[in-house]
């Protein structure tokens, strides 16, 4: 009964990530999905109280208790913009939680005789520490915390890290081939500087492609404890999410021009804004929102640009009532979505949906840049790396090769922002300064309310 329960929980694991596929069914599967868990959990505690003594089953009633109500506070109180800092403090846990179970085990069975058993524990200890250090090192970054600003470079970084690999793996052989329990906690640790040494370097424009590929590490964690437990819904669970993981990766990686072998030994960095700043923002002309509704009083097709800067400003509710009210005036308006705008994949396919923007309206960028050129007003909120022409013209940009959204090429481009502060690659961009844009200055949802106002008043 334990085991059909199981592969009924793993089913409705599959379930729930099929139906969460397409944004129709997506709070469906959420609900499918996490009842798959809960019926695991059950199932598991049920098989706790048969074999637990009354002290050890406090100890996991205390530990249920405090972690649910941890989870449930941050799942209520957290904010969209915050949404990829929770993300990376999961992926964290988990691993974390892979290396204890593991742990755990290696000192409750003083002889573990199968191999099997021995290189998952190792594996356990290895990608789990890996995980929980790089995803501390990842919320900090995300989070803009004063130590984490600046990329940890260290000389020769790239052959310490060779060497750290190949102490970590010396350490696991002398775990399994030895059964040295102690050895373990040396993996462990030396596990732990390496995930540190991997993400420090990162640059904040590639967090994206990080935390996509920590999410995976924190499931081939977790399906590699599943075997040292003998738990197949541990497997199964952290086979889905590994594997999930690594494919959004290579999907981030190809939307960014990276390499994954690069993102896997931590050799891409961000930029610097430098000292021409003020010469390529010489030329920057600003606008006011009366001007703007002048501007898309005449278009006949807009194209919205969204970013983390929308995120922020709580916007994106505002920005569907001006698309309304241009909808209204006969405008085709679309949203053209780059795969890596916000912090976090899927950002701002997210907040849209949140303000029930219609799906059919979020356009990929594959679909909208060819068609950039029929566009009247490109109006880009938040956004900076992700439309910076710089990527296709100097190759020695931290963004070069990158796909962007061709929001240069339209008639007329706004640009809605606080200020002409750099992106998360830390570098100017040059769309500011361009002949065909006017820059909006201000708070993203207070700029776009003004917009609106001034649409009312002139229809």
């Amino acid at each position: 009964m334990v085991k059909l329960a199981y592969l009924v929980s793993a089913v409705m694991f599959i379930v729930g990530l099929k139906q969460m596929a397409h944004p129709r069914t997506a709070v469906r599967g959420n609900v499918i999905g996490t009842c798959g868990m809960l019926l695991a959990i059950l199932v598991t505690f049920r098989e706790v109280l048969q074999n637990a003594s009354t002290e050890n089953l406090v100890l996991i009633l205390i530990g249920l208790i405090i972690g649910g109500g941890i989870g449930a506070l941050l799942a209520v109180r957290v904010q969209m913009t915050e949404m990829p800092q929770l993300v990376a403090l999961f992926n964290g846990f988990g691993g974390a939680a892979s290396v204890l179970v593991a742990g755990s085990e290696v000192l409750r069975v003083s002889e573990l005789t199968t191999i099997d058993v021995m290189i998952a524990t190792a594996l356990s200890g290895i990608i789990g520490a890996v995980t929980f250090w790089g995803s501390l090192v990842a919320f900090g970054k995300l989070q803009e915390l004063e130590m984490f600003r600046k990329p940890l470079t260290l000389p020769c970084g790239q052959l310490i890290n060779a060497g750290l690999a190949v102490v970590t793996f010396a350490l696991a052989w002398w775990l399994v081939a030895e059964h040295f329990v102690p050895a373990y906690w040396f993996v462990v640790i030396v596990a732990s500087v390496l995930g540190i040494l991997l993400v420090g370097p990162i640059g904040g424009a590639d967090m994206p492609v990080v935390i996509a590929l920590l999410n995976s590490y924190s499931g081939i964690a977790a399906a590699a404890t599943g075997f040292v437990v003998d738990n197949n819904v541990l497997i199964i669970a952290g086979s889905l999410v590994g594997a999930s993981g690594i494919i959004l990766t290579r999907i981030m990686c190809k939307a960014m021009n990276r390499s994954l072998t690069n993102v896997l030994f931590g050799v891409m960095g961000g930029g610097s804004a430098g000292d021409d700043v003020d010469e390529i923002y010489a030329t920057v002309r600003s606008t006011s929102a009366d001007d703007v509704a002048m501007i898309l009083d005449t278009a006949q097709r807009v194209v919205i640009v969204p970013g983390y800067g929308m995120a922020v400003a709580q916007a994106q509710h505002v920005v569907r009532d001006m698309a309304n009210l241009l909808t209204a005036q006969g405008v085709n308006v679309e949203y053209a979505i780059h795969p890596v705008a916000g912090r976090m994949p899927g950002h701002m396919n997210v907040l849209l949906a949140e303000a029930d923007v219609p799906y059919d309206k979020l356009l990929e960028m594959d679909i909208i840049n060819p068609t950039m050129e029929t566009v009247d007003a490109a109006i880009v909120i938040g956004a900076n790396d992700v439309v910076n022409p710089v990527s296709r013209t100097d190759p020695d940009s931290p963004i070069a090769g990158m796909p962007i959204i061709d929001v240069d090429k339209a008639r007329t481009v706004v640009v809605i922002k606080r200020s002409l502060s750099p992106g998360f690659a830390k570098i100017p961009n040059p769309l500011f300064a361009a002949e065909n844009t006017l820059m909006l200055f201000g708070d993203g949802k207070k700029a776009v309310l003004d917009i609106v106002a001034a649409l009312k008043e002139n229809a």
